[in-house]
């Protein structure tokens, strides 16, 4: 039950980030540069307070439990790579949303940092049996499908922009499977993205005018809650699920991100949406569940 419940708000959490950015970007609420800037610099304040508390709640327990503590519980820190990474992922994340819907728009993401783990796991020799190494065609077919040019192709520099953007985050979760704690990690990454705040505020600066309170508002909520708690959310809840377990829910994030783009933004599933959706999502499932 504990681990349903961590699980579920966490997935919930990552779709309502393409909601929230959607929801910020589409109307002109507030502009790319500082939806970034906002939301890295939420996103750290949260993390940051909450690697506090974690920090302390570990002194506590240790010193509790067997009367000294271990400090190398707390040596994660990130590192300066893996924050770029994120960077990369935030800021093309949200130009992107600027001409995808919600669905759509996770549905690419969410294939492309499949695709670049999958990848990165070929390159290193990582055996793959025959119905993986078809699962991995068949999935690659659907994403070519969603591009064929229709009505309702999505836009290609907003699709280009969110594949970039799967790849840096793909990049990021390759580098973070090292490490002892990811929340701590993923914590200290947004603390040093901090650095591009000051660029991506500059850029933004004409756009000043233009933010609304709406857009402010929408860029903590990604940044504090979809982010920082959704995050923390799942790594309390990766330990209690076994490895397929935790792959295979994360299918259910660009379904999530499209039902709350209908009901929220009264956005159209597109019969070729579903029909790539349940391709792409279909032969990822196949893989995973097929993994060693």
């Amino acid at each position: 039950m504990k681990a349903a419940l961590y699980t579920i708000t966490a997935l919930i959490a990552f779709a309502a980030n393409s909601l929230l950015c959607r929801m910020a970007l589409a109307d002109g609420a507030i502009d790319a540069w500082n939806f970034t800037a906002i939301r890295l610099l939420s996103g750290a304040a949260c993390l940051g307070l909450i690697m506090m508390a974690q920090a302390h709640y570990l002194r506590r327990t240790s010193l509790k439990q067997t009367g000294n503590f271990d400090p190398t519980v707390l040596t994660d820190k990130g590192d300066w790579l893996s924050a770029i990474s994120l960077v990369v992922y935030a800021l093309c994340f949200s130009v992107a949303y600027q001409a995808l819907d919600t669905g759509t728009g996770a549905l690419i993401l969410f294939a492309v940092v499949q695709l670049t783990m999958i990848g990165w796991g070929i390159y290193n020799k990582e055996p793959l049996n025959r119905i993986q190494w078809l699962a991995l065609l068949i999935a690659l077919i659907g994403f070519i499908y969603l591009m064929l040019p229709s009505a309702a192709t999505p836009s290609l520099s907003g699709a280009l922009m969110m594949a970039i953007s799967g790849a840096a985050w793909g990049i990021y979760s390759i580098r973070g499977k090292t490490c002892v704690s990811p929340l701590r990690t993923t914590g200290f990454n947004f603390l040093r993205s901090l650095v591009a705040v000051p660029i991506l505020a500059l850029i933004g600066v004409s756009y000043l005018s233009t933010i609304s309170m709406t857009g402010v508002m929408l860029a903590v909520a990604s940044g504090a809650i979809a982010s920082g708690i959704g995050y923390s959310m799942w790594y309390v809840a990766m330990p209690l699920l076994k490895t397929t377990q935790s792959a295979v829910v994360q299918l259910c994030v660009p379904v999530l991100a499209a039902i709350m783009g209908v009901v929220f933004l009264s956005e159209q599933l597109t019969l070729e949406f579903i029909i790539a959706s349940s391709v792409i999502l279909g032969a990822v499932l196949v893989f995973v569940l097929n993994k060693k």
